[in-house]
């Protein structure tokens, strides 16, 4: 148990220090991951004015549908990151800046920001 906290505590010092580098503009707003154990959230966020533009996760109604077992899995993360491109697109934001809220660039994070890009958003 005591390791868990310390790989959490790991993350969490990692996530400040991408902070202190990152910010969401109006012209670029965040792309924000988390990742839970069975589910995926991705925010788009607009730091100067302090909001959320586009929230969805893998648990959200329109996804759920689609994803039925493979909502915390990598399958879901790429839908996830399609239906956030296509919801980005809807708002008119086109670029985005990537913020992996300290986790490692790999497996369901990584599907998340290519789905992203294939759906055309640019990083």
């Amino acid at each position: 148990m005591k390791n868990r906290w310390i790989k959490i505590e790991g993350r969490e010092k990692r996530h400040k220090i991408i902070r202190k580098k990152i910010s969401g503009t109006p012209e670029r707003p965040r792309m924000s991951v988390y990742r839970s154990i069975n589910h995926l959230y991705v925010q788009i966020i607009d730091d100067d004015a302090g909001k959320t533009l586009v929230s969805l996760s893998t648990g959200s109604p329109n996804l759920k549908e689609k994803l039925e077992k493979c909502a915390g899995a990598v399958k879901g993360a790429a839908a996830l990151g399609t239906a956030v491109a296509e919801s980005c697109k809807a708002k008119g934001i086109k670029k985005i800046v990537f913020d992996r809220s300290g986790y490692l660039y790999h497996g369901r994070v990584k599907a998340v920001a290519e789905a992203a890009r294939k759906g055309g958003l640019e990083f």
